[in-house]
């Protein structure tokens, strides 16, 4: 996943007039009007990554010692694969080799152990606290719904879209995290643009495609919200 995100990157950027890059899928819609995320994105000086620390099973424990010396487990994060990148933090993730092998070599599925890492939730949230904490927003501005506890989150078909579900979504001012740990901590933050506390997402997954015309019928009126 992490090699699929660099080659995406590597592409975007052989364009020099890209100074920001998002990363969707198939399954993303948009929660506001172009302007509005070309401006949320575009007028502040961080790149939206997600990074928080947890120190249970699903965080820390993926941890491999044999990161070290480069990569200690006080510095091991975690967050959502989603992120938008302004462009010289798009250069420093290409530039990059001694991390990024790190993760290559000791975050994949089936280590020692019986344990499973995965890249795509640490490498980046990882690779930024460690080179530029203040630059990041530690949030992602993709709302995914992990609600149902399962190991996906929750897909979105024609009957869950109403007015009512996309207000709520755009309305959310506040990040939260959950650690994997017996603790089960919940960790909020405000959402904070530049010093100003603002609606939290841009996009949002999963979508299932049944749902389009629906959300196509409420697009004009939750996009103003």
């Amino acid at each position: 996943m992490v090699d699929a995100e660099r080659r995406l990157l590597a592409y975007a950027l052989k364009e020099t007039d890209n100074q920001h890059f998002v990363l969707l899928s198939d399954s993303c819609i948009p929660l506001r009007d172009f302007d509005y995320v070309y401006n949320y994105l575009m007028y502040t000086n961080i790149s939206f990554v997600d990074c928080f620390e947890d120190p249970g099973p699903h965080g820390s424990g993926r941890y491999s010692e044999h990161m070290l010396p480069e990569v200690e487990k006080k510095h091991f994060r975690k967050g959502a694969q989603w992120f938008t990148m302004k462009r010289q933090h798009a250069l420093a993730v290409m530039a990059d080799s001694l991390y990024y092998r790190k993760f290559k070599d000791y975050c994949r599925p089936n280590m020692e152990g019986n344990r499973n890492c995965y890249s795509d939730e640490h490498y980046l949230p990882t690779f930024f606290y460690m080179l530029d904490p203040t630059g990041i927003s530690n949030w992602s501005v993709t709302h995914v719904d992990w609600s149902e506890g399962k190991w996906h989150p929750k897909s979105y078909v024609r009957k869950d879209i109403t007015y009512e579900l996309m207000r709520n979504i755009t309305s959310i001012s506040e990040n939260v995290h959950v650690t994997s740990d017996a603790r089960k901590e919940v960790q909020i933050n405000p959402c904070l643009w530049n010093g100003i506390q603002r609606p939290c997402y841009l996009f949002a997954r999963k979508f299932l495609p049944e749902a389009l015309d629906s959300l196509l019928q409420l697009y004009p009126n939750y996009t103003s919200i």
